[in-house]
């Protein structure tokens, strides 16, 4: 069991933190990984306000430890979010895609920690301004919501960690042991992985697209939709008519109107791969394998001790 600031403040036994993805992670991956020891993030972004609190139901039912709710602040119904969120007790919320200031000192004053998700130093700042406890710093790796500044992690993780003084948490281009190491080395007190928790039997996505990922390619995903909300996607016939009609200048509400409605369920929920929104990040090229999440977490934690020590031979 590592003690820094991140174990400490979610009281978890190791500095993973799986991330809250739509249509991915619901209560048996987050409890999945709370029980492996991390902590595991129900994504509410894709979830019903009934829905949400069937999984955090379940979620307490299967697991006694830790365990987190993502709330995407733009999401239309989320005053319900937060209601339930508050008569469930749950202990942490991730806030992300939004104004920190709005929500965070409410469910403080319940008595929750909470984490805002920020693509850039400036917006860190504001977070922890608006009392955050935390920050996930994401890079321009990052499967799904992004920065438009397109900073990567290696870049960004350094300019966080200056701009702040709150615990840091890294994310954004990390699968593995090593990637998480370096991302500590940088600052960073806790790593937050998002795509190698979809190619998990817990995990929600269709077999399809975990299939996909794991015939996935360098270059297989590429940052879009950045006249909108910038996304990450998987290349496929969707993500080539987003494409196409950025390249001739496409208005914003333009391809508002290509991407629709209940886009991103064909695609990583229904595994419609072809016409669905499938969102991954740059690291999908590495994974090879459907693991449980427990290996997953205990694979990654290792191999974070091995390549500490491993390194110390070279000083």
């Amino acid at each position: 069991m590592l003690k820094n600031r991140i174990t400490q403040l979610f009281n978890i036994e190791k500095p993973i933190i799986q991330a809250g993805m739509v249509w991915t992670s619901g209560w048996k991956l987050a409890s999945a990984v709370s029980n492996a020891g991390g902590l595991g993030i129900i994504g509410s972004g894709s979830m019903y306000p009934d829905v949400l609190e069937h999984h955090i139901s379940s979620c307490k039912v299967a697991t006694e430890k830790p365990y987190a709710v993502n709330v995407p602040l733009l999401y239309p119904d989320i005053e319900k979010h937060i209601e339930i969120i508050i008569k469930e007790k749950v202990p942490i919320v991730f806030t992300s895609a939004g104004n920190p200031k709005t929500w965070t000192k409410i469910l403080k004053d319940e008595g929750i920690i909470v984490v805002h998700v920020v693509s850039s130093s400036v917006f860190a700042q504001k977070a922890e301004a608006a009392g955050c406890d935390a920050i996930v710093a994401e890079g321009f790796e990052a499967g799904g919501h992004n920065g438009r500044e397109e900073t990567t992690t290696l870049v960004l993780i350094p300019q966080v960690k200056q701009a702040i003084s709150i615990p840091l948490i890294a994310a954004g281009g990390i699968a593995n042991g090593q990637q998480m190491l370096a991302a500590m080395v940088l600052g960073a007190d806790a790593v937050q992985i998002g795509s190698r928790f979809i190619c998990t039997p817990e995990a929600s996505a269709h077999s399809n697209f975990k299939e996909a990922i794991l015939s996935s390619k360098e270059g297989d995903t590429m940052l879009s939709m950045k006249k909108t909300v910038p996304v990450r996607l998987m290349k496929n016939n969707f993500f080539q008519q987003i494409r196409d009609a950025e390249l001739r200048g496409a208005s914003a509400e333009e391809l508002n109107e290509i991407l629709g409605r209940g886009r991103a369920k064909k695609g990583m929920f229904e595994g419609q791969l072809d016409e669905g929104e499938l969102e991954v990040g740059q690291v999908s090229s590495m994974i090879k394998q459907i693991k449980p999440a427990a290996d997953i977490v205990a694979e990654i934690w290792n191999e974070c001790i091995a390549e500490a020590q491993a390194v110390t031979k070279y000083f």
